[in-house]
């Protein structure tokens, strides 16, 4: 059975044949660009990842139940929901004219009583309920019994396909080039409008441009020599795409995880799942892929490899679960985040731990986390709110923030000084010491400028990034990289 909400007939309007036939749209994938179902079942697991264990007996008792198992434990917000911008316009035209628009989705009744404030132009739905799941075959019948006079039918999936068979016309929103290719041998198809591409939204959401935080994986290599060294570069190499992948699919499970309050972000709304071009059952198995990928190239740069991908794997999971919404140990852990990339590169060639090293990476990288938080703090401030979404800082913890990423900063730069004075001039390597003198003001120089644009709130998400494409900070990395090539030669001063 299923559930159709009274609602007046429509006037006819003589020559006007087109009112006299109902407009019905599909929910999931169509008139909103993600499934309910899904984004239920991540909010449901979100609040506790026990939940994982009741979902999948829900899952055993077929989809009707799970469907209103869900729809009672989860009241979605429409609001922020993706939406598909074309078929609403077309459909609001539609209402304009006079014409009946309809919602008939598989979502359980009252999640789809949901989206009737959200789309007011809506003035009747059937949806799921009473042991029917109202897809496919059951979504046809359903239709054909209630406007026996005809209709026309928005979808976009295979299971649409009976739907159409039975409809006056078709509109497809959203639907792949296969599914247009079926629907045109089976209705008469009046619009499609466009599907994002699923391939280009995933390369998106995997962030291949955070890759280049894993060249980290060869700084032991250079500090230690070892870089002259032909055998390093194939450990190199599987080293830094398996902590690439590995990574990446972690990216996918953050953004999953952070979905709702990324809706909510200046911009991160835009990412792939919160955007609605990238599906979360797609995104998943396609994060799957990547991740054992990823191990096996791990596996194969050698057991410890393996051991610390791991180990970062873990860490990056912890982040997303639990700490990135705590203060100042978010921050530390992004730092550790990024000095477990230099282990990693380390093991991978068996060069000899500095621990001035990694103590520099731990400052210098937990400074750059900072900024990122401060940003996103300044950002709140300026649309006057007082919590930064999906973080535990306040408005009020700027100053603290600054303090704490400023002093880092320049906690990075006297390791530098202590490194070159007990360490480097150690080094067999090194021919000419005096060179690397030339160290600690250029990355004083490059953490000043991150701090600069960031209090003046020019800064963008992510310092990294903002470090890589500025052309002033690439300056100063290419003179950092000329001392110390000069100093490795012995060239005289």
């Amino acid at each position: 059975m299923t559930f159709a909400s009274p609602s007046p007939p429509i006037e006819k309007s003589g020559s006007d044949t087109l009112a006299q036939v109902p407009l019905v749209l599909d929910l999931d994938g169509t008139l909103i660009r993600t499934d309910s179902l899904h984004e239920q079942a991540m909010v449901f697991v979100r609040r506790n990842p026990l939940n994982l264990l009741r979902l999948a007996g829900w899952v055993l008792g077929g989809r009707v139940k799970l469907k209103a198992r869900l729809a009672d434990a989860v009241t979605l917000d429409p609001d922020h929901l993706p939406v598909n911008e074309e078929l609403i316009s077309f459909a609001e035209q539609e209402a304009g004219n006079g014409r009946k628009i309809v919602l008939a989705t598989a979502a359980h009744t009252d999640t789809a009583k949901l989206f009737l404030k959200r789309f007011p132009f809506i003035t009747e739905f059937l949806a799921t309920g009473d042991g029917v799941n109202l897809k496919g075959r059951h979504k046809a019948a359903a239709l054909s019994k209630r406007f026996p006079e005809g209709f026309d039918y928005a979808g976009d999936s295979r299971a649409d396909l009976a739907v159409w068979k039975v409809a006056r016309r078709g509109v497809l929103a959203g639907a792949s080039k296969s599914t247009v290719a079926k629907a045109r041998k089976v209705t008469n198809v009046e619009h499609v409008f466009s599907k994002p591409s699923g391939l280009k939204a995933f390369i998106k959401c995997l962030r291949p441009h955070q890759w280049a935080k894993n060249v980290l994986v060869v700084v032991p290599a250079v500090l230690s020599g070892k870089i002259i060294d032909p055998s390093t570069y194939l450990p190199l190499v599987l080293a830094f795409f398996a902590l690439s992948l590995t990574a990446s699919a972690t990216y996918v499970f953050n953004d999953l995880w952070d979905l709702q309050d990324d809706r909510q972000h200046w911009t991160k709304r835009k990412r792939p799942f919160a955007s609605g071009t990238l599906s979360v059952p797609a995104g998943i198995m396609g994060a799957l892929v990547c991740f054992l990928i990823g191990l096996g190239l791990a596996f194969a740069a050698g057991w410890q490899v393996l051991q610390w991908v791991l180990v970062y794997v873990a860490v990056t999971l912890t982040y997303s679960l639990w700490l990135k919404r705590k203060v100042i140990h978010d921050a530390l852990t992004l730092g550790v985040l990024f000095t477990l990339r230099l282990l990693v590169g380390m093991v991978a060639v068996a060069a000899e731990p500095s621990p001035w090293l990694f103590v520099f990476a731990m400052f210098i990288f937990t400074s750059l986390a900072f900024a990122k938080r401060h940003t996103e703090i300044a950002r709140v401030i300026e649309k006057g709110g007082f919590w930064v979404n999906g973080r535990g800082y306040r408005a009020s913890d700027l100053p603290l923030v600054l303090a704490s990423g400023v002093a880092c900063s320049i906690g990075a730069v006297v390791i530098m000084v202590l490194y070159i004075i007990e360490d480097a001039y150690q080094q067999s390597f090194i021919q000419n010491g005096v060179w690397l003198w030339g160290l600690p003001p250029l990355v004083f120089l490059i953490a000043s400028r991150i701090w600069v644009f960031c209090q003046r709130g020019e800064l963008d998400d992510d310092p990294v990034i903002f470090a890589v494409k500025d052309r002033v900070c690439m300056v100063y990395s290419a003179l950092t990289g000329v001392c110390f090539l000069l100093a490795w030669f012995g060239v005289p001063l």
